[in-house]
């Protein structure tokens, strides 16, 4: 029956809403939106300067002008007319923007008023009447729900008696609370437990009932529902083009939605807080990493448990939580949006865009924390991940599935490989995460750039924890990409996922370790960093088919100093990895790109992870190099050589020179096979290693032109039988032949 009565209560007060509030709210949005007019149309003119070359029309050309001049008159007109275009557009996209925020803005004020006013309106008289005849029914509702929670069982042990309190607008009559103590009562008899039965009134509760008993609250008061009410119209969805009867429209359709209910959530108290955590008492049935909410609106998630008191990372502004003040539970694990909703990006850890653009909305939300598959679900790695890096594809193969570390000190390009690997998946089906831990705002952005130019960022996302962030957010952020990473996992795609950096990862754990007081050991860190990179990286496997057969790909980068791999966090997650990638310095300084160096690189999958064209043909490279670099350290005395080792020499840093590659620009692999090969076998004897790079472009477009079908077989990737390799041979002494390169 209170259902019935609590609908038609709700019924209502949407008339009476509709009735006094209709006509204020009306005339109030139609000025703000004249103003917003007004606003538009001063940063229209703003933003189409008069003066601009862009906007102003072309001189008419010559009736005879010259031939010699024609062409390069049409490239201006072209070139000013594009400009135009693009000044239009990004006029057109901040006008959108700035249209699109003072709508939000205005709808969020809005519903702030329109509830305030609801509180004003429905604590006077009638509807005050109207709501305490039904509170009746309200305690009957309350009864039918409440019990014992664990954590009251716990507190009753250590103590003989639990607090209940029921807490009302109006002094409520005899036999509700009568009714409400006895149950109580009864309840706490039955553990051999005492109660404390306290009845108050407070009048910001507005109408309904609130009992509490030990942490646990049952609420049904008008407050709460307004809470609700609030946070619900602020979520709804806002279309393009909107106005403010459109806005007006939309939040008296979502009243139309809401509907009475009983929320049951345990509180809590803060103790204190400072530097981003917050310690609490209460909550006696909270989990390990549980989303907590503060009277102020911060959310925050538990991340220690002790049996006095809770320790908890804020993820918004501490500085608005006061000590003393109210906490609740939400009554779920700390999760994040995931879907394809979120490819082409950028979002924080908790999956809110930060991109300028609109409001992400998704189906499906995946916990930040999750168990790894396990290994009668995982198979072995065999396929592929290609990076289109010779360097990588041809010494440090990585496969789909695979933890493949990348390690080195500063500036020595760990994040172009990761990059360069986003951008070779284009076309491949393989969407990428992008996780970047406490980097500059501004290199995200030159990151998002670079992607958007390469079009990779249509099938990527970026998770930007940047280093004006909290501990807290850039503490969760590569588990939040994992979570989104594992969303593609379990559909049975393959996905890459790029850490960066894990050294950032683990100063914001160690900081947030020291604030909770956890005893730290070597260089400060506490004992179970090993564990917090061990449960992250896990994460990445191939599935086998019966578990959906997807993949996640990972590239962990972990920054030394001095290159000093044996240093605490480089050890540990180079056990934990798969194999590393180890970028020297020296190398980087020399001109080679990327600075892979040889002996200290390698990958635990191997060959497995190769195409067989890839494999056939760098199978010795690897030895040749070490070979090569053995003898150049020693050649440094001045010794003479011999011919052979001069040969090893000069075949060495052509090899070198034909694995050096510029950004942005990957390979397939039967391109990497080729110029593998050519200089391998001899093909680029008396090329100056300073021609190289003119002979690798040569040799690739030759092929492309006069061999099509020597490519094409090559494109395959399968291994070269006799007749292929001949082919190919005969077509490398012809280009040597016809095309020679000279320094």
């Amino acid at each position: 029956m209170y259902y019935v009565y609590a609908l038609i209560n709700f019924a209502l007060l949407a008339v009476i809403l509709l009735i006094v509030g209709y006509k204020p709210l009306k005339k109030k949005f139609s000025s703000r939106r004249e103003r917003i007019a007004a606003e538009l149309d001063e940063a229209e003119a703003a933003l189409a300067p008069a003066e601009d070359p862009a906007y102003t029309e072309a001189p008419a050309e010559p009736e005879e002008a010259p031939e010699a001049f024609a062409g390069e008159q049409m490239r201006i007109a072209e070139s000013t007319e594009q400009k135009k275009k693009q000044l239009l557009a990004s006029s057109d996209a901040r006008i959108s923007a700035q249209r699109r925020e003072a709508m939000l803005l205005s709808r969020e004020k809005a519903v702030k008023a329109l509830c305030a006013r609801l509180a004003e309106h429905l604590s006077g008289e009638p509807q005050a009447s109207l709501i305490r005849k039904k509170e009746a029914g309200i305690a009957d509702s309350i009864l039918e729900r409440i019990r014992l929670t664990p954590g009251d069982m716990c507190y009753l042990m250590h103590h003989d008696v639990l607090y209940v309190t029921l807490s009302s607008a109006y002094p409520l009559a005899d036999e509700i609370v009568d009714k409400l103590k006895k149950r109580a009562e009864s309840l706490l008899d039955e553990v051999d437990g005492r109660p404390s039965f306290w009845v108050k009134t407070d009048p910001e509760l507005i109408g309904g009932l609130r009992l509490r008993i030990g942490d646990t609250v049952y609420d049904c008061t008008v407050k709460n529902m307004l809470y609700h009410l609030e946070r619900n119209l602020l979520k709804r969805p806002m279309s393009d083009g909107v106005d403010a009867d459109g806005i007006f429209a939309d939040i008296m359709a979502g009243i139309s939605e809401e509907s009475p209910r009983i929320d049951e959530f345990q509180l809590g108290r803060v103790l204190s807080v400072s530097d981003g955590i917050c310690r609490l008492d209460g909550l006696a049935d909270i989990m390990y990493g549980e989303v907590i909410e503060f009277e102020c609106g911060e959310r925050g998630m538990i991340l220690d448990i002790e049996p006095e008191r809770i320790g908890c990372v804020v993820f918004g502004r501490f500085e608005q939580i006061e000590t003393l003040s109210r906490v609740r539970r939400v009554g779920r694990i700390a999760s994040v949006p995931v879907g394809e909703e979120l490819l082409g990006r950028v979002v924080d850890p908790l999956g809110r865009a930060i991109d300028g653009g609109d409001r992400i909305r998704t189906r499906e939300r995946r916990p930040i924390e999750f168990k790894a598959a396990g290994i009668p679900d995982r198979r072995s790695v065999s396929t592929p991940m290609h990076t289109g890096i010779k360097a990588i594809d041809a010494l440090v193969p990585i496969g789909r599935g695979q933890r493949e570390l990348i390690i080195g000190d500063r500036s020595t390009g760990k994040s172009a490989l990761a990059i360069d690997a986003i951008i070779n998946q284009k076309g491949r089906n393989v969407p990428c995460i992008y996780v970047a831990i406490g980097q500059k705002d501004s290199t995200v952005a030159e990151i998002r750039d670079k992607l958007e130019k390469h079009g990779a960022m249509e099938y990527t996302t970026i998770v930007s924890a940047p280093a004006s962030s909290s501990a807290s957010m850039q503490y969760i952020a590569p588990f939040a990409g994992a979570a989104m990473s594992e969303y593609f996992m379990y559909k049975g795609m393959d996905c890459l996922i790029v850490y960066d950096d894990l050294s950032k990862h683990a100063v914001a754990y160690r900081e947030l370790s020291l604030l909770l007081h956890r005893p730290s050991g070597r260089e400060a860190y506490p004992g179970d960093v090993f564990y917090l990179h061990s449960r992250l990286l896990e994460r990445a496997a191939r599935l086998s088919p019966e578990a959906g057969g997807g993949s996640v790909t990972a590239l962990p980068i972990i920054e030394t100093q001095a290159g000093d791999i044996s240093a605490y966090i480089p050890t540990n997650v180079i056990s934990i990895t798969d194999g590393q990638i180890f970028l020297e310095s020296d190398l980087f300084n020399e001109g080679q790109r990327p600075a892979v160096n040889v002996g200290l690189s390698v990958s635990r999958v191997g060959s497995a992870a190769q195409t067989k064209l890839l494999k056939q043909v760098s199978g010795k490279l690897r030895m040749e190099l070490a070979q090569y670099r053995e003898l150049a350290s020693f050649a440094q005395f001045g010794s003479e050589l011999d011919r052979s080792s001069g040969m090893v020499l000069e075949r060495g840093e052509k090899m070198m020179r034909a694995l050096r590659q510029k950004r942005y620009e990957p390979l397939p692999d039967w391109k990497q096979a080729l110029i593998i090969f050519a200089v391998s076998e001899g093909y680029a004897e008396g090329v100056p290693a300073s021609a190289m790079e003119s002979f690798e472009r040569g040799l690739y477009d030759y092929f492309e032109t006069n061999c099509e079908e020597l490519a094409a077989a090559l494109k395959t990737g399968e291994r070269m039988d006799e007749k292929l390799e001949s082919s190919v041979r005969g077509a490398l002494a012809r280009y040597k032949e016809e095309i020679p390169c000279r320094a």
